[in-house]
Order: structure tokens, then C-alpha cells, then sequence
């Protein structure tokens, strides 16, 4: 069978560094203009706010905001789209999608802007992923991200002025929410084996070792004999 791996890893990596460039260039295109990102954010129960949940993830209010978004959303998407090939797609526009809508129906009714919902709901996704699968694959990634990761946990409370933590809490929601939803929609590197005897059929005229009625006559000869007895 063709080795497929290389050609995922190029495809993983293109799709990461493609999101990452965006993300930056849009940004860098926002200084050179002066284009205030808040105007194309998230703002919560306003149709204003609306086109935010598309373009949101991809505005950040400054390079420090960029920069903090941007190494864990290339990780964590590579992540995806290598180990998680087949949902990768859907998980990621669920993710992407339902974190924005989720905001906007119950974030405060300030701005939202940032890729950092997207970031826990990848998070999120992964380490649930190994809750729900319990396959070693799927749990070793969790182990990763939760090493990594881990302390990212006490974004989704208030704190920091500035901070949008209901996306982190409702990305982490969202991420748990597509973990479980495709939680039966196997790899090909999860499915069991299956071995040579599995996939042969008997024979019906496969030679067996007994005659297939010895048991069967062995018991009516026992019972016939002990009817004579009587």
C-alpha cells in the first residue's frame, strides 16, 4: 500500500500556514490602514455583530493579541487536519462557526475579536477526543495538549480586563460538543485489525475432524441403551 504520510503532513502544514498567513496579513493590512478590527467584530445579539462570526477569529486588536493567538492556532490545526484527516474539515468549520454564534448569542455585549475561541475549541476537541475514542493515538495527543496547553484552563473565567473569556469558555464548550459528535467517525489508523481467519469463509464442504452428528449419536445411543436398562 502507498505511503500516504507525506503527503498529509505537506497537506496539514500547508492548511496551518495558510490560516496563519491570512490571519497576519490581515492584521498587517489593518495597521497600514488604520481599519479599526473592532468594527468587523463580534458584538453579541446586534445584526452589526453578525459578520463577525466569520471574520472575527481572523482580526486582532494588536501584534502582542496576534502573537499570542497564533503559534497554538498553527499547532493545534496542524494537529487536526494530520491526526484527524477525515473530520478535519467539518470539526474545524464546527468549531470555527458554532464558537462565533455561540458568542454572539450569550457573550457581554461588548466587541469581540480574536482567534482565541477557535484556540480553545481546538483544545478542547483534542483532548476530548482521547476521552471519547480511548484509542492510544487519540489519548496520547490529549496527553500532549494537556501538557502543553494545560494552563490555558483558566482563561474561560473572568479576569483580565480586555479579555474575551466567554470565547474561551464557549470555544471549550464547542470543542467538547464536535468531540463527542464525531466521536464514532474512526481513522483508518483507529479501526482494529482484522486478521486472515476473520475475512475467509467456511466451506460448507471443509472437512471436519468428527463426523458433524458424532455428538448428537453419542447421545441418542446413551439414551437408547438406558431405555433398554429400564
Amino acid at each position: 500500500m502507498e505511503n500516504k504520510r507525506p503527503g498529509r503532513f505537506r497537506h496539514s502544514l500547508v492548511f496551518a500556514l495558510q490560516l496563519g498567513a491570512t490571519t497576519a496579513t490581515l492584521h498587517l493590512l489593518r495597521v497600514v490602514t488604520g481599519f479599526p478590527p473592532l468594527s468587523w467584530g463580534i458584538y453579541p445579539r446586534h445584526t452589526e455583530g453578525l459578520q463577525g462570526i466569520v471574520a472575527a477569529p481572523l482580526l486582532h486588536g494588536s501584534w502582542g493579541h496576534l502573537f499570542s493567538n497564533l503559534p497554538p492556532l498553527l499547532a493545534l490545526t496542524f494537529i487536526l487536519f494530520y491526526f484527524y484527516r477525515r473530520i478535519a474539515w467539518s470539526s474545524f468549520a464546527m468549531i470555527y462557526l458554532l464558537t462565533g454564534a455561540a458568542v454572539w448569542t450569550f457573550g457581554r455585549s461588548v466587541w469581540h475579536v480574536g482567534a482565541s475561541g477557535v484556540v480553545y475549541g481546538l483544545v478542547a476537541f483534542i483532548f476530548w477526543s482521547g476521552i471519547f475514542r480511548r484509542n492510544i493515538k487519540s489519548i496520547i495527543l490529549a496527553l500532549i495538549v494537556l501538557m502543553y496547553y494545560g494552563s490555558m484552563f483558566m482563561g474561560i473565567f473572568p479576569g483580565e480586563e480586555g479579555i474575551s473569556w466567554e470565547s474561551h469558555l464557549l470555544g471549550a464548550v464547542v470543542g467538547i460538543f464536535t468531540a463527542f459528535w464525531f466521536k464514532n467517525k474512526k481513522e483508518t489508523d483507529e479501526q482494529p485489525p482484522r486478521y486472515s481467519w476473520e475475512e475467509e469463509p467456511k466451506s460448507l464442504d471443509e472437512p471436519y475432524f468428527f463426523e458433524r452428528d458424532v455428538f448428537e449419536k453419542t447421545k441418542a445411543e446413551r439414551r437408547r441403551n438406558f431405555l433398554d436398562r429400564e
